[in-house]
C-alpha cells in the first residue's frame, strides 16, 4: 500500500509564509514526477507546481510564479512547497500527487494525498 501524507497547512495572514511537505511511503520502486494541486471552494482542482524526478525541471501556475517554490528530497521520498507572500486567493485545500511505480514490472500510477487546508486571511 502506498500513502502520500501532507503536512504544514494552516492559517496565516496575507503576506505570510507556509511550507507544505508530502512524504510518500509504502512499497515504492521509483517515483517519477511529483506535484502540488489545490482546490478552492466552488472551483476545479488546479495544478500549482510540479517537479521532475531528478528535480531539474519545475513548472508553476502563473498565479504562483515568483512566490512559491517546489523542491524534493528523493532520499526521503518527500516533496515540498514553500509558499511566500501568500494572498487570500491562495486559500484552498492543497493536494500532493505523485507518479510512481510500486514494483519494477508495474507501470506508472498516479497517487494522491488526502489534502491539507491552507487559509490566508486578509
Amino acid at each position: 500500500q502506498v500513502q502520500l501524507v501532507e503536512s504544514g497547512g494552516g492559517l496565516v495572514q496575507a503576506g505570510g509564509s507556509l511550507r507544505l511537505s508530502c512524504a510518500a511511503s509504502g512499497r515504492i520502486f521509483s517515483i517519477n514526477a511529483m506535484g502540488w494541486h489545490r482546490q478552492a471552494p466552488g472551483k476545479q482542482r488546479e495544478l500549482v507546481a510540479d517537479i521532475t524526478s531528478a528535480g531539474r525541471s519545475t513548472n508553476y501556475a502563473d498565479s504562483v510564479k515568483g512566490r512559491f517554490t517546489i523542491s524534493r528530497d528523493n532520499a526521503k521520498n518527500t516533496v515540498y512547497l514553500q509558499m511566500n507572500s501568500l494572498k487570500p486567493e491562495d486559500t484552498a485545500v492543497y493536494y500532493c500527487a505523485a507518479k510512481l511505480q510500486r514494483t519494477s514490472w508495474k507501470s506508472l500510477e498516479d497517487y494522491w494525498g488526502q489534502g491539507t487546508q491552507v487559509t490566508v486571511s486578509s
